[in-house]
């Protein structure tokens, strides 16, 4: 082999060698990031007793229940403070199957007694009844949230 097409094939696989540490690296800075801190919106004023039933917000312990895919299909998550959705082992909702989840894709959490969902500047979106999320939304019982090409729906 002539000696410039070996140089060649070196200077290229140093260069993929490169692309793949930047690649790792960026993996690992972006995983660890902490989010940015999310005042929660405005609420009404309402007589605090009338205010979850009028509003259809959960009181008590919430529920996710896995609508979509049928394999997953039944299964019920519990949300106490805060509850993180992701492809990641350290998530409690943990879709390692789904290949469209981020390693850390949404959260969802409690504030003032209301529920909340935030997209955790995931790569492809969450969706929260086919709308995309920009920001801190409040749930209610019904809702759909979609991340990946999972579905969950909030009960309870």
């Amino acid at each position: 082999m002539p000696e410039s097409l070996l140089q060649i094939l070196t200077f290229c696989l140093l260069l993929l060698v490169w692309l793949f540490l930047l690649r790792v690296i960026w993996a690992v800075w972006s995983d660890a990031r902490t989010p940015a801190v999310v005042t929660a919106p405005p609420r009404a004023a309402q007589a605090p007793a009338a205010a979850p039933a009028a509003t259809g917000q959960p009181t008590g312990p919430a529920r996710l229940k896995v609508v979509e895919p049928a394999a997953r299909k039944g299964q019920v998550y519990d949300v106490s403070d805060e509850l993180k959705i992701g492809r990641a082992a350290t998530c409690q909702v943990a879709l390692a199957a789904d290949s469209y989840v981020s390693q850390l894709h949404a959260r969802i959490f409690r504030r003032d007694g209301s529920l909340f969902i935030e997209d955790m500047g995931s790569t492809n979106g969450t969706f929260l009844n086919r709308k995309k999320l920009t920001g801190p939304v409040a749930l209610r019982r019904g809702d759909r949230v979609q991340v990946g090409q999972t579905v969950l729906e909030v009960t309870k």
